[in-house]
C-alpha cells in the first residue's frame, strides 16, 4: 500500500505564496501521475493540478491557472504544489493523490492512492 503524506498547510494570511509538500514513498514518487485536489468545507473535492510520469508535462484547473504550481522531485520522490496569492477562497484541505498509470486527469476517482489531507486556512 503507497502511503502519500502531505504536509505545508497551515492558518495564513491573504496574499503571498504557500508551498504543500507531498511524501510519495518509492516508486510513487518517481513514476505515478500524482495530483494535488482540495475540498473546501460542505463542498465536494476538486482538481487542483496534475504532473504526468517521469518526463510528462503538467496540468492545471482553470481556476488556479496563474497561481497554482505542481512540481515534482523525483530523486526526492515528492511533489509539491505552489500557490501564490493566496485567497479566503483557497481555505480548504488539499489531498495529494497517485495514478498508477495514464496521464494526468481531472477525475479523483482515476487515482488509486491518496494522503490524509493538509489543510490550509487563509485569512482575509
Amino acid at each position: 500500500q503507497v502511503q502519500l503524506v502531505e504536509s505545508g498547510g497551515g492558518l495564513v494570511q491573504a496574499g503571498g505564496s504557500l508551498r504543500l509538500s507531498c511524501a510519495a514513498p518509492g516508486r510513487a514518487g518517481r513514476t505515478y501521475t500524482m495530483g494535488w485536489f482540495s475540498q473546501a468545507p460542505g463542498k465536494e473535492r476538486e482538481f487542483v493540478a496534475a504532473a504526468n510520469q517521469v518526463g510528462g508535462g503538467t496540468s492545471c484547473a482553470d481556476s488556479g491557472k496563474g497561481r497554482f504550481t505542481i512540481s515534482r522531485d523525483d530523486a526526492k520522490s515528492a511533489v509539491y504544489l505552489r500557490m501564490e496569492s493566496r485567497a479566503p477562497e483557497d481555505t480548504a484541505v488539499y489531498y495529494c493523490a497517485g495514478k498508477l498509470f495514464g496521464s494526468a486527469t481531472m477525475a479523483a476517482p482515476a487515482y488509486q492512492y491518496w494522503g490524509r489531507g493538509t489543510e490550509v486556512t487563509v485569512s482575509s
